[in-house]
């Protein structure tokens, strides 16, 4: 059995002095992630009393794989796209750290599924494929002004909400070079608006730690 932490990443020393006290001295060493195309990195922590921690954090492998190494490199600040796709709308942003340099919100509605039968059915059906086609295609363009001239100093891609939009919008061929940045991990996050940008490095900075039965 294993169960789930997140913790900020300010936290992350705190949390392994916790650790060691409870446990003892540690070996260290990095491990692919599940999926071979996300970013990220993954490290091992295990102790002699067989408790171990699998800290994934979103960003690269640092150089020389030890623990060291990977506290140092959670506390850079990192220039991170932001794209938030749900049915109410799209957000799309870049980071530095926690700081939003840059962003652009619009607004959508995407109507839900309706009961009516016949005619008014697929009159309705229609004018949903039409407003989802619509929403797509706008998060696309907003990712191509917004993101796309920064893709040189951009370390990571994050995203957000709908992952079936999500994807879609990715699709775009012009945002091919994006996808190498991005983070596996749809968020989820209400409708896209201001504050829910704003808070959204503390979702995707968030370190997750999975811990055996043991720890």
């Amino acid at each position: 059995m294993s169960r789930v932490v997140e913790i900020d990443p300010t936290r992350l020393c705190r949390w392994l002095e916790t650790f060691t006290t409870r446990h003892g001295p540690v070996t260290t060493r990095l491990e692919p992630l599940d999926s071979p195309n996300a970013a990220g990195s993954r490290l091992v922590v295990e102790a002699a009393d067989g408790a171990r921690a699998r800290i994934t954090a979103p960003f690269a492998p640092p150089a020389g794989g030890d623990l060291a190494s990977f506290v140092d490199a959670v506390a850079v600040p990192r220039t991170v796209a932001a794209l938030l796709v749900r049915r109410g709308g799209v957000a799309v942003g870049v980071f530095h750290g926690r700081d939003l340099v840059v962003s652009k919100i619009e607004t959508a509605y995407v109507q839900g599924r309706t009961k009516a039968g016949g005619w008014s059915q697929q009159r309705y059906a229609r004018r949903r494929v039409n407003q989802a086609r619509q929403l797509i295609e706008t998060a696309a363009e907003l990712v191509v002004t917004i993101v796309l001239p920064r893709r040189d100093a951009l370390d990571l891609l994050a995203t957000g909400g709908d992952r079936a939009s999500v994807e879609e919008v990715l699709t775009d061929p012009r945002l091919g070079p994006l996808r190498d940045l991005r983070l596996d991990r749809v968020h989820p996050v209400p409708d896209p608006r201001l504050p829910v940008l704003r808070r959204f490095p503390d979702q995707y900075l968030a370190l997750q730690i999975e811990l055996n039965d043991l720890a």
